[in-house]
């Protein structure tokens, strides 16, 4: 295995203008700027946080080359390259590495509730597109398709480029099985329950949090990595607090326009969401009232940060 990745890294939002109509540029530098000043070791961009289904294909050409020649290489750079459709998923793919990405993360084809043998061949197909590392993307909410820890060892055996995979199915178990039906040989990132993911043997986290509070997901990880497993639930309880108080809303609000909101607040502002979803600043008081509970929980966060020292 050449580029390895491990730790925490922010899959991260699209910052765009302020009228939704172009990607903001000069927001996405600072962005990454302070991505790289918190230690991230890695983004994931253009995945679901990232509004990948909003983005158009000469948009994405432009956005992907933006961001691997501003980062150059003081992290790595992951590409969300699924599609429905396996030739463009296979496109998108070539098109990251022709752009220098170090790796790509990819959902199943999503709506049509494919087979294992369709996504065995959707994967070979792109698999013969690129040489990148593969991140699989197993988030049965989005993609309407659970994959197994047997199809997930299947594709790690035959391709070389299938090396890592987030495992959001919401069953932590599967972290594990993952691990024994793949005889240790892919690597898993955690979707969520981020300590219970690693005491199984995660070696990462696919990170939708590093958009506004980087130096607490980060400062977890290494607690983890240092075995002050502790400490690192104490960060854990506060994150929860933050996914909790975000669900609570309509279900369409989602983290996406509460991370565009958040990073705005942490001092990166980034714009708001595009259509369909619901934009932050449709919400209303609920999303100022929200807005101040999170707050107050990033507040706490920066408090315990430099109890634990």
């Amino acid at each position: 295995m050449g580029i390895q990745f491990r730790g925490s890294y922010t899959v991260t939002v699209t910052p765009f203008t302020a009228d939704g109509a172009a990607i903001d540029y000069e927001a996405l530098k600072r962005f990454l700027d302070w991505q790289i000043e918190c230690g991230v070791p890695g983004v994931i961009i253009l995945g679901t946080t990232g509004e990948f289904l909003t983005i158009s294909d000469e948009e994405r050409h432009a956005y992907v080359d933006a961001t691997v020649k501003h980062v150059n290489g003081r992290m790595h750079v992951l590409v969300g390259a699924m599609n429905a459709s396996t030739p463009k998923a296979a496109a998108y793919a070539k098109m990251a590495e022709d752009l220098g990405a170090d790796g790509l993360m990819i959902l199943p084809p999503y709506y049509y509730t494919p087979t294992e043998d369709e996504i065995y061949g959707y994967y070979k197909a792109i698999c013969a597109a690129t040489k990148l590392p593969i991140m699989l993307y197993n988030n049965p909410f989005t993609s309407n398709v659970d994959m197994s820890a047997k199809l997930v060892a299947k594709l790690t055996a035959a391709f070389e480029q299938v090396q890592y995979i987030k495992e959001a199915s919401t069953d932590v178990g599967r972290v594990f099985d993952v691990i024994r039906e793949s005889k240790g040989a892919m690597n898993v990132f955690a979707g969520e329950r981020i300590v219970e993911s690693f005491l199984l043997g995660a070696v990462g986290y696919v990170d939708p949090f590093g958009n506004y509070i980087p130096r607490a997901t980060q400062k977890l990880w290494r607690l983890l990595e240092a075995g002050r497993i502790d400490d690192a639930k104490r960060i854990q309880a506060h994150i929860t607090k933050i996914e909790h108080t975000i669900a609570e809303g309509h279900p369409t609000y989602g983290h996406q326009c509460y991370s565009k909101a958040l990073a705005s607040l942490a001092g990166y502002p980034v714009g708001d969401v595009r259509p369909p979803l619901t934009t932050f600043a449709s919400l209303g008081d609920e999303g100022k009232q929200r807005l101040a509970v999170l707050s107050g929980v990033m507040q706490e966060l920066d408090k315990l940060l430099a109890e634990i020292g």
